[in-house]
């Protein structure tokens, strides 16, 4: 049967909050994949969709010619999808010329995981649930009649899930349109009012029961089906950027288009240490899928010697791409400047004063205190080395052959060839202490009494403890400054707390204070 599959994106996902801050909320990550992924691919490979865009179209647009160049998609852009004259049914309606056929509308929020029937008869899709308040629901009232209720029904029998078979798509149109027409500014006409005119006006539906469906068009509904959707994997979330990953491939998404094209040079540079770059657009990359282990995964202090080995061999090269003076200063802004902003926006977002504080037992002075005894014209006097930026066990994919560096960093203060190698080896030794697993897990704790005692504590896995002194040996066996090491560990803590969310930011806030007090001590019990 011809038919195509409408799905709209148009709308701002107001109800996912800061998650549709930078991009649609049909591109809001599920398990592997965003979720309007599951959407196209609960259709066969042949099938036609047009899709409406409005908010972050082109991101939308972006993704799925990226991701899928092998289906069939057609754009429709829609001019209102925010204030009066937005909703729905207007949304639909820009479709209208193109959907001169049967179709299936598909919410882009909505994830089934049965069979979809083709539209050879009108189906309305819907779900045996026990809770409306967020939803539309239908009563079967016997006979072929159906009656529907808004949110908030008492008296109901299915849920409606946003998918709905239309073959009469005459009828609908023209139901649509007048709708519409009578009231332009209505914000609520969507597929549901159209549905109950159709009905109201002898039409027949036939009610496809779903057994399993999951939402994720409110905060609630998407954490909920995170939980159950069986391919998640850990990763720690971040508003401006997204990874998801295929059988075959991965996708990256930047908010910030600069990102995406630095990391793009990037990988050039690095070459096969790197997977290889399959497909570009402004604000997404895509690479060919590194098969092996996630080395986090399978990281014991019986390979990571060799590990350590192969990043001296075939990472930390000598680079000169610019002169001894700039990249001093480079580091120095990188290290002193970034650090001292981001604490600075941590604390005005958390309305926190900069003070004394016992952490763990210790007392730790304040951050002002800290960054003036941080000797930055010495921890910016590094040679130029090739890097990845974020080394970390997550980003290392351990191969038959070696290992391959996903995720790298798209510059290091500006710079696209050279970075300091310390700051690879700081980002190594913390994530030995800190690791996306536990975090995910919240295997961490950050308790502050009133009278500024501080105690942080975080699990640790006894072979990443092993790993980590491996490092440390390491370090000092090839001449390399191991309280430098410690010291921009702490660093990278307080500038990674304003990056995260409540208690992780606090956790990580206070646990560098302490570890840069630590760091400093040993400088000068040393020195």
């Amino acid at each position: 049967m011809d038919y195509k599959v409408l799905i709209t994106t148009t709308g701002i996902g107001q109800r996912l909050g800061d998650l549709t801050k930078y991009t649609n909320k049909a591109l809001v990550r599920v398990g592997k994949k965003p979720a309007i992924s599951y959407v196209v691919e609960a259709y066969h490979e042949d099938t036609k969709f047009v899709i409406t865009i409005g908010y972050f179209g082109e991101h939308v647009r972006e993704f799925l010619t990226l991701a899928y160049p092998e289906r069939s998609f057609e754009f429709i852009e829609v001019d209102k999808y925010v204030g009066e004259g937005s909703s729905l049914g207007y949304s639909m309606l820009q479709a209208k010329d193109v959907l001169q056929c049967p179709f299936i509308y598909h919410a882009s929020d909505t994830i089934v995981t049965e069979s979809i029937p083709v539209p050879t008869e009108n189906w309305i899709g819907v779900y045996k649930g026990d809770d409306t308040s967020q939803y539309a629901s239908w009563q079967n009232m016997g006979g072929g009649k159906l009656r529907f209720s808004d949110k908030g029904a008492t008296d109901f029998d299915y849920i409606h899930i946003g998918l709905v078979g239309i073959n009469d798509y005459k009828t609908y149109w023209k139901n649509l349109e007048s709708l519409y027409k009578s009231n332009p500014s209505d914000q609520s006409l969507n597929d549901c009012r159209v549905l109950e005119a159709m009905l109201s006006h002898g039409s027949s539906f036939n009610l496809g029961v779903f057994n399993e469906w999951y939402d994720i068009g409110n905060t609630t509904a998407l954490y909920r089906t995170r939980s159950v959707i069986v391919d998640y994997f850990e990763n720690l979330e971040k508003l401006e950027e997204s990874i998801f990953l295929f059988d075959n491939f991965v996708i990256k998404f930047f908010y910030d288009a600069k990102i995406v094209e630095e990391r793009v040079a990037r990988a050039r540079s690095l070459g096969s240490l790197v997977p290889k770059i399959e497909g570009v657009t402004k604000n997404f990359y895509r690479y060919a899928y590194a098969q092996g282990h996630t080395y986090s995964d399978v990281a014991v202090p019986t390979n990571f010697s060799e590990f350590l080995t192969w990043a001296k061999n075939n990472l930390w090269l000598k680079r000169n791409e610019v002169s001894e003076t700039k990249f001093k200063a480079v580091c120095l802004d990188f290290y002193s400047e970034k650090t001292k902003k981001r604490i600075k926006q941590f604390l005005e977002e958390n309305n926190l004063k900069d003070e004394k504080h016992i952490i763990n037992g210790e007392a730790v002075p304040a951050i002002v205190d800290l960054l003036n005894q941080i000797d930055f014209d010495w921890l910016s006097n590094a040679e130029q080395y090739q890097f990845h930026g974020d080394f970390i066990l997550d980003n290392v994919v351990q191969t038959e052959n070696g290992f391959c560096l996903i995720d790298w960093r798209h510059n290091f203060g500006g710079l696209l060839e050279s970075g300091d190698l310390y700051y690879d080896l700081a980002k190594l030794n913390h994530n030995l202490s800190v690791n996306h697993e536990i975090i995910n897990k919240n295997l961490f704790s950050v308790q502050l009494a009133d009278d500024n005692v501080v105690d942080c504590e975080i699990l640790r896995k006894n072979n990443l403890v092993e790993c980590q002194q491996i490092l440390w040996n390491f370090i000092v066996g090839e001449g390399y400054d191991l309280k430098r090491v410690k010291l921009l560990t702490g660093i990278i803590w307080l500038n990674m707390a304003p990056l995260h969310h409540y208690p992780f930011d606090q956790f990580l806030y206070y646990f560098g204070k302490l570890h840069v007090w630590q760091a400093l001590k040993e400088i000068k019990y040393n020195s």
